[in-house]
């Protein structure tokens, strides 16, 4: 069986290649791209034309090995391209097709970068108005408003309020200060100086409002009088009845109260009132008769009015500590 198939097997190793035929042009364009392949080999060989034909005969050599037969006028013409460069890439040169040219092929790059730069920008601008100008601007709006419309009618009712609730002329003028004063900041835009005299004019009308008696302080183990010799008269004494502003509902109320020592002003529950030492000295004695002072009132500040009516001799001076 092995002798029998030993022929076949001769014949089959002796019998010659079968030749592929390629397209001339697609077999030119393959040597031009074997010999860029080899670019050592190719400038050595290249350099001198007296020995191009042993590189065409190497060349063929490559082929016929690949089982690819190439004629000698295929591969001088590859040889040829190659030199010319007729198979390679020139890059135009810059201008401004070129420039025009790459722009439109990345256009959808571009595109998407200006897209994005857009966004960015849009998101900012909207940051900043809502941020910043929005809310700037609606306090201008606010502003103007209540320079415009709130501020004059909050002043005229006020001022309308007072008159409403004063029973002693001594009120009408001060009110009228008041709102002149008002008036003329809001020409001038000042709208801090128009919101100082509306307070001021609320003000007012709460002290119309309030009511209350002056009663001296009567209770154990607290004074119900005090004296002090000044620092420049050290022959002298000063008088105080300790009292405290009893209201409608018999609790004390805190009262802005300004001293006459040193002239700071604290709100208290009960200050000292100067009286002369004829009516300290009374009251003194009427404390020390049974421990009880008969009659504690030395004032009363009724409604619609600004001041205390007293009803003992008094200065109105007053001391905060003692």
């Amino acid at each position: 069986m092995a002798d029998a198939l030993a022929p076949a097997l001769a014949g089959a190793e002796s019998a010659p290649a079968q030749p592929v035929k390629l397209d001339d042009l697609m077999l030119a364009m393959d040597v031009v791209d074997t010999l860029r392949h080899q670019d050592s080999f190719v400038a050595r060989e290249l350099d001198e034309d007296a020995r191009e034909r042993e590189l065409i005969a190497r060349l063929r050599k490559i082929y016929r090995d690949q089982g690819i037969e190439v004629s000698d006028a295929t591969i001088e013409e590859g040889v040829k391209a190659l030199k010319e460069s007729r198979f390679v890439y020139t890059p135009p040169k810059p201008g401004l097709g070129v420039t025009l040219a790459r722009l439109w092929i990345a256009r959808g790059r571009i595109g998407s970068v200006l897209a994005g730069l857009i966004g960015a920008i849009g998101l900012a601008w909207m940051a900043y108005y809502f941020s910043v100008q929005r809310p700037a601007a609606l306090r201008a709006e606010r502003a103007e408003v209540e320079l415009s419309q709130t501020l004059p009618k909050a002043l005229d009712a006020a001022y309308a309020g007072v008159l409403a609730e004063a029973k002693t002329p001594a009120a009408a003028p001060k009110a009228g200060q008041l709102l002149t004063d008002g008036k003329s900041a809001l020409a001038r835009g000042d709208s801090a100086g128009a919101t100082a005299a509306l307070t001021g004019l609320e003000q007012l009308t709460a002290d119309l409002r309030q009511s209350y008696q002056l009663m001296i302080v009567s209770r154990p183990g607290e004074r119900s009088g005090v004296f002090r010799i000044p620092d420049r008269n050290t022959g002298a004494r000063n008088y105080y009845l300790i009292v405290e502003a009893i209201g409608p509902d018999g609790r004390p109320i805190e009262m802005p109260i300004t001293s006459e020592e040193d002239g700071a002003t604290k709100t208290v529950t009960k200050w000292g009132l100067r009286v002369d030492q004829k009516v300290y000295d009374a009251v003194a004695a009427d404390k020390a008769a049974d421990g009880i002072i008969q009659n504690r009132k030395v004032g009363e500040k009724r409604r619609g009015f600004l001041n205390v009516d007293y009803a003992i001799p008094t200065t109105g001076g007053a001391i905060t500590g003692w």
